[in-house]
């Protein structure tokens, strides 16, 4: 007659033993994730610069590829009615890599076109050096994060191994099932900043390469601009 209340009774119970359990993993979790380690520490520290060159390369991009719709035909108005201070002026107002190639440009006018194309390509190089300033670093996070990672796992199993070791026989599951587990967390933490670090790259890159492509075309069309008092003549 007293089943029904024994049955409740071991079904509390067996409540509350999950219950810790899942505490107990909850916790075990949060420890491997405190106690990954130096190699847990530089991996956060890399994910830290690779935020950083990110968000600060891509506001610098964003800002150079901005672009004034009718920088370029003021330009050429300036050059026909021979305004070339005006032509300076306005290249100096403006910060864009463009400006600053259409402006050296300027300045060479009256050399040889071939002089003038060469001086508006150094500075065009110049400008592409600063525009990838620390990408290299960031593909240099996106390769080693992941490598750490597995350096990481590599430490926690030799641990783990060195631990069934001086145990002997007397080696419990729990102690090589922690000690893989957290070895496996810097795999985790080091796959996941290569792989956002690989991806904020590409995008950097992809957009480097579009201002790249309207430098190109200024360039051209500001030199094919020179050439048109020569062909008319």
């Amino acid at each position: 007659m007293n089943y029904p209340f024994l049955l409740q009774i071991s079904m509390e119970s067996g409540t509350e033993a999950v219950e810790e359990v899942s505490d107990e993993k909850m916790l075990s979790l949060w420890q491997l994730t405190q106690d990954g380690g130096i190699v847990m520490a530089i991996i956060f520290i890399l994910s830290v610069i690779a935020i950083y060159i990110f968000v600060e390369r891509f506001l610098a991009i964003l800002k150079a590829s901005k672009e004034d719709e009718g920088f370029m035909n003021n330009i050429k108005d300036f050059i026909h009615d021979s305004k070339i201070d005006a032509a300076l002026s306005l290249c100096k107002s403006n910060e864009s890599p463009i400006a600053r190639m259409i402006e050296k440009g300027i300045i060479r006018i009256g050399k040889p076109l071939r002089d003038i194309g060469t001086a508006i390509e150094t500075v065009g190089k110049l400008e592409i050096y600063k525009l990838e300033s620390n990408l290299a670093t960031l593909a240099t996070i996106a390769g080693a994060a992941p490598m750490l990672g597995f350096l990481g796992t590599v430490i926690g199993m030799i641990k783990a191994f060195h631990e069934m070791y001086i145990s002997g026989n007397s080696v419990e599951i729990s102690q090589l099932s922690g000690g893989i587990m957290q070895a496996m967390v810097t795999t985790v933490a080091g796959l996941i900043v290569g792989i956002v670090a690989y991806i904020g790259y590409n995008m950097l890159v992809a957009r480097v390469e579009k201002v790249i492509y309207k430098m190109e075309a200024s360039t051209t069309e500001f030199l094919d601009l020179l050439e048109e008092p020569v062909k008319t003549q």
